[in-house]
């Protein structure tokens, strides 16, 4: 007799990763005809037995649902069970419990490539606040990064006004020796791109646009 676990495993590698019996057999030491008896099976129907039970079986069926709302972590279900339910289990034997039963999710990022010199991207960030004087004010910073090289540019200043923003351009390329094709911009008011690119310039679209009012060679490496 095999546990529920282990049958959602061999279902697993059977019907999604389309894996023989004697693939599926050595990959969770086990013999081919168990899992060969196991993968024809449409349900799991355990036999009774004596065994003592765990505490975390009366639980093991809300895990399993919350797992396919949300790849919650072990330490995040050990705390909702003992805010919901009266759990007073270890959390040891539901790291291992979630560690077997987690449903097998693709990827959720696109991987992106890039030519030397095609983008670099934009973004502003907060290194807290510095004294002026007698008052204390923002300290930002902009960021550019070549998409290709991961070469970066990092500028301290206190705001983000336009000015600000395309001098900062301006002492970027400066310190790249050139203009990449396009400049990905996050989190950046549609004015300022305006202001950068009427449009008219390059006929880029303004969310990824060639900053035109700067004349320099393109970065070829």
């Amino acid at each position: 007799m095999i546990s529920y676990e282990l049958y959602c495993q061999i279902q697993l590698y059977h019907k999604e990763r389309g894996l023989s019996f004697a693939q599926i057999g050595r990959e969770l030491h086990i013999d081919e005809e168990t899992v060969a008896k196991w993968a024809r099976r449409k349900t799991y129907s355990p036999r009774l037995d004596t065994r003592r039970k765990s505490k975390l079986d009366p639980y093991k069926q809300i895990i399993q649902r919350w797992l396919e709302q949300h790849p919650y972590t072990a330490t995040q279900i050990f705390q909702r069970l003992r805010a919901e339910a009266p759990y007073t289990g270890g959390i040891s034997i539901l790291t291992d419990y979630v560690r077997r039963v987690r449903p097998v999710r693709a990827p959720a990022f696109l991987t992106l490539a890039f030519a030397p010199g095609e983008c670099a991207q934009v973004d502003w960030g907060c290194a807290g606040s510095m004294a002026i004087g007698s008052t204390r004010r923002r300290l930002s910073f902009f960021v550019m990064v070549l998409c290709y090289s991961r070469l970066c540019y990092v500028e301290f200043t206190l705001g983000e006004a336009t000015e600000h923003f395309l001098a900062a351009h301006q002492n970027a390329f400066e310190f790249f020796g050139g203009v990449p094709a396009k400049v990905l911009i996050d989190f950046v008011p549609r004015n300022k791109i305006d202001i950068m690119c009427p449009g008219t310039l390059c006929g880029l679209d303004l969310g990824i646009c060639r900053f035109c009012w700067v004349e320099h060679v393109n970065l070829g490496t």
